[in-house]
């Protein structure tokens, strides 16, 4: 557990650190806000979504410590590699390769979690592990600041083979190349046995799959559109140094540490007590409880994230996002342990590639290009606020409508599940 929760830590931190360095790479590779979401959504998201099917097919099967050591080892060096970008077109090669290893991740990481503990106690150890979505991002804020406020400190940074480089680069550099020891420990580390097969049972085809959720597509649309709402508006506040700066004259540095220790204290709080009540719902008979707390965090973080930007302060707006990062932390830990507990053990590695890819993949294609596109052609540069408020409300207000639909069809999947594992253990 606690080498899948690093491994996720540095997954968020080489996911989150191009936000932060917007305006600077901006400035030297001449690049739009329209260039920008397109390297932080579209470039990441195409091949994290097209490898993440096959590589859930292979955790099925697979030693999953080897295939999420290569994935690791790959995304460290593509973060590492975005350092000698000149242009648009190579910077976002390097995020594709960024996008490819990380697609490993999920699949690996919550099918080794299922194997190692039961249905009523997977909701902490779930938690703990989502919490490096928060940790990974503050971790990223923090570093980024540190590294930022020391590199521009400095009259010339020189490094090996690279020569002379910018404060940016050297943070790329700093940021991506620890990920290769994360690598080798996966490499030599413990393969779980895997759980809740009968002996006869081998992991399930992609086409198996594919049906399942199918003739169920009803309730697993409903179930994911939430998450989904979750990471778009989650990218798109990528734009967030952005934001401060142009409007409220935030220095980069200032944004990334307070956003950094918000995101390292409270994420990580938010998350366990998510699945705290998400295991103590489960006991207590209420097995769609993971639902009604993601619902919750849902309503949490689409209200305040429409607010936050709209305030006539930083320090206001700071404030009311506290809150939209308590929905979003929220919803991040309960909607994997409600997905586990209805996803069959035969086809888990795959379901969950699914799950991350769907939200992920929309979420950066929605996200960051639309702030960028908003403010590019819509309101301005100057008009950013306006467009990181839009981007929730177009897309979270509508899904709210559907919370109840969603529930109710949840509670069904439940009672389904729940009969085919007793038939399976018959």
């Amino acid at each position: 557990m606690v080498l899948l929760t690093v491994a996720y830590v540095f997954n968020f931190v080489d996911r989150y650190i191009l936000g932060l360095l917007v305006e600077p790479i901006k400035a030297d590779l001449g690049l739009s806000d329209t260039q920008m979401g397109l390297l932080i959504g579209p470039a990441f998201a195409v091949l994290y979504a097209v490898a993440g099917l096959p590589l859930g097919w292979l955790a099925d099967r697979m030693r999953r410590t080897v295939i999420l050591g290569c994935g690791i080892a790959l995304w460290s060096l593509a973060t590492a590699a975005s350092s000698l970008a000149r242009n648009f077109g190579q910077l976002f090669l390097a995020r594709v390769g960024v996008g490819v290893g990380e697609a490993t991740l999920a699949p690996c990481a919550l099918s080794m979690i299922s194997d190692s503990f039961p249905p009523d106690r997977r909701g902490r150890p779930i938690a703990f592990y989502t919490a490096a979505q928060s940790l990974g991002a503050g971790i990223a804020a923090l570093g980024g600041a540190a590294v930022l406020t020391w590199a521009n400190s400095v009259e010339q940074l020189q490094l090996p083979m690279l020569g002379d480089v910018k404060p940016w680069q050297f943070t790329f550099v700093v940021v991506g190349l620890p990920g290769l020891l994360v690598a080798l420990l996966l490499f030599l580390s413990r393969e779980p046995a895997r759980q809740e097969r009968a002996a006869t049972q081998t992991g399930a085809s992609i086409a198996e799959t594919l049906g399942f959720l199918w003739q169920r597509r009803s309730t697993y649309l409903s179930f994911v559109a939430f998450p989904l709402v979750m990471t778009t508006v989650a990218y798109s506040q990528t734009f967030f140094a952005a934001l401060y700066m142009r409007t409220w004259n935030w220095p980069i540095e200032r944004f990334a540490l307070w956003s950094g220790l918000a995101l390292v204290i409270l994420g990580p709080i938010t998350v366990n007590v998510a699945g705290w009540a998400s295991d103590r719902l489960y006991k207590n008979g209420r097995p769609d409880g993971p639902v009604q707390v993601m619902l919750v965090g849902s309503a949490l973080l689409i209200v305040m994230g429409i607010v936050s930007p709209l305030m006539p302060t930083g320090e206001l707006a700071f404030g009311v996002w506290l809150f939209n990062l308590v929905g979003m932390s929220t919803v991040s830990a309960a909607a994997p342990i409600a997905l586990l507990n209805v996803a069959p053990a035969t086809m888990r590695g795959q379901v969950s590639a699914l799950f991350y890819m769907v939200t992920s993949l929309g979420g950066l294609l929605i996200g960051p290009p639309a702030v960028g596109l908003l403010a590019d052609y819509v309101f301005g540069a100057t008009g950013i606020q306006y467009a990181t408020a839009l981007v929730p409300a177009l897309f979270g207000i509508p899904v709210l409508l559907f919370a109840g639909y969603a529930r109710r069809s949840y509670l069904a999947e439940c009672e389904t599940a729940a009969a085919d594992a007793n038939a399976n253990r018959g």
